[in-house]
């Protein structure tokens, strides 16, 4: 696994929006501040075949923005969103219905966009497992490779549009 290190210096334009930051952080003990920043990547550290070491990649925060008051919760909720579409899971049902865990569906508060993100974040992923596999079945015909394809090309379909007919979920071969 690569490790992620961060430089400790900042870039110029990052260092100069904390500035005005960095006496209430100093004043307030725990005090946190949420940003939106972008991070580049400066160094990279690759071990030599066979060694025991981690690769590791340093990254250096160029640039970031601290919201305001008014601003913060719109923040907050983009970190809601991208964390429910990384996380997003589910499992296909009898009827080849897409049903989203616990987990997932407690992140979406019951919110309509959300629900349908994760919904399609957790199908994707299904389908493109299934589609692996089916892949690295070696002994597949022509005929049976096509149908592979026509399942996933079908299940993708019917996750993105808005017929939820229910059918039988397809088994690779």
């Amino acid at each position: 696994m690569t490790t992620l290190r961060f430089e400790p210096k900042v870039g110029t334009g990052a260092q100069e929006s904390l500035e005005p930051h960095v006496r209430s952080l100093y004043d307030v003990p725990a005090s946190r501040r949420l940003f939106v920043g972008e991070l580049v990547h400066t160094e990279r550290t690759q071990p030599a075949p066979g060694s025991d070491k981690e690769p590791v990649v340093r990254v250096r925060i160029t640039s970031l923005e601290i919201p305001n008051e008014e601003q913060e919760e719109h923040i907050r909720e983009a970190l809601r969103y991208l964390y429910l579409q990384r996380t997003a899971r589910g499992t296909l049902d009898d009827e080849g219905q897409l049903e989203l865990d616990e987990h997932t569906l407690r992140l979406t508060g019951g919110l309509l966009a959300y629900v349908e993100t994760a919904r399609l974040e957790a199908g994707v992923r299904h389908w493109a497992s299934y589609a692996r596999r089916a892949a690295q079945a070696t002994e597949l015909s022509a005929i049976e490779a096509r149908q592979e394809l026509k399942n996933v090309a079908d299940a993708l379909a019917a996750l993105h549009s808005d017929d939820r007919t229910p059918r039988k979920a397809p088994q690779p071969s």
